[in-house]
């Protein structure tokens, strides 16, 4: 069976009957997995082992959004509150020898834990410049407002989890920096030109290194007024693939969130259609999953080959 373009969320500690259907059924690309997810250590690891089984796939992609700092889903597990991206660029920007060793060995730490738990995918590290206004859901969530720290850390980051067998999935491609507003709760607008962005915001992800990127839901309105990012074929074509050079699987930011407008299908086929390999359902309710999975189509050839590589790279 060839999996379906998209990555799930589950509801609970455990499959129930639907979700099992689910990923016998349908097959989707993989799996996110969120605190409602994670009550400890033996539990999630049960959890994993189970999808894992069900799709008969050792290496099925089972993601976590574990930045540290306010965004960590390991809570009843770890206590990652103080590991924020902002902490990390603030000690390197101090001194960048002992802060690129203190990123590698936390880095390396938390990569113990994801393999003793089977997670092989973490959505790290945020790559958004910061400015007076980026918008407080995102201020302690990267590294600087320095390209220069963005960059470096950014490598550090990708080749520690790489030498871990971990992927990463850089975000929020092509950047959310400049946002004023939250794209949980409404869709950004950006109208600075292109030039600027590509010397600033743009310029923080370009020829990374990472398997995965995730989208941003911003419209940079001088490049396209009408889509935003997600939903962008000349940002996705023009900007991501050819001015920033990203080359793997580019994943939708989640397609329930209220900055995108239109329904959770249509969401999803649009940036599909517009360029995304993947798109992300974060809400973990099994209906509207059922829903998209029927709509949604298999990977395509490039997603095929870049999961194959993907595959053997956790080997």
């Amino acid at each position: 069976m060839i999996e379906k373009a998209i990555i799930i969320s589950i509801s609970g500690y455990k499959l129930t009957k639907i979700e099992k259907k689910i990923f016998k059924e349908y097959l989707p690309w993989g799996v996110i997995l969120f605190k409602r997810n994670i009550k400890n250590f033996q539990q999630l690891k049960k959890l994993i082992l189970s999808i894992k089984k069900i799709t008969k796939n050792k290496h099925y992609p089972i993601l976590v959004d574990e930045e540290g700092g306010d965004v960590s889903r390991l809570k009843s597990i770890i206590d990652n509150k103080l590991f924020s991206q902002r902490y990390f660029g603030k000690i390197y920007e101090a001194n960048s020898s002992i802060g690129e060793g203190i990123y590698k060995y936390y880095i390396n730490e938390l990569c113990n834990i994801f393999k003793s738990l089977g997670i092989n995918i973490n959505t790290v590290p945020v790559l958004d410049k910061l400015y007076s206004q980026t918008n407080s859901f995102l201020t302690n969530r990267v590294f600087s407002s320095k390209i220069g720290t963005i960059r470096s850390l950014s490598d550090i980051c990708i080749r520690a989890y790489k030498s871990n067998n971990i992927s990463t999935v850089i975000k929020h491609i092509p950047g959310h920096g400049l946002s004023k507003s939250d794209s949980h709760r409404r869709l950004p607008k950006i109208n600075k030109s292109i030039n600027f962005l590509l010397k600033n915001d743009f310029k923080c992800f370009k020829n990374t290194k990472s398997k995965f990127a995730m989208t941003a839901h911003i419209l940079f309105d001088k490049i396209d007024s009408k889509d935003c990012a997600t939903h962008s074929k000349k940002i996705i074509q023009n900007i991501i693939r050819k001015k920033i050079g990203f080359k793997g699987i580019i994943i939708s930011d989640d397609i329930s969130m209220k900055s995108l407008k239109y329904s959770l299908v249509k969401n999803a086929l649009k940036a599909l259609n517009a360029g995304c390999n993947l798109v992300l359902y974060c809400k973990g309710r099994s209906s509207e999953s059922l829903k998209l999975l029927r709509k949604i189509p298999p990977i395509d050839e490039f997603t095929k080959k870049k999961t194959s590589e993907f595959y053997r790279f956790l080997r």
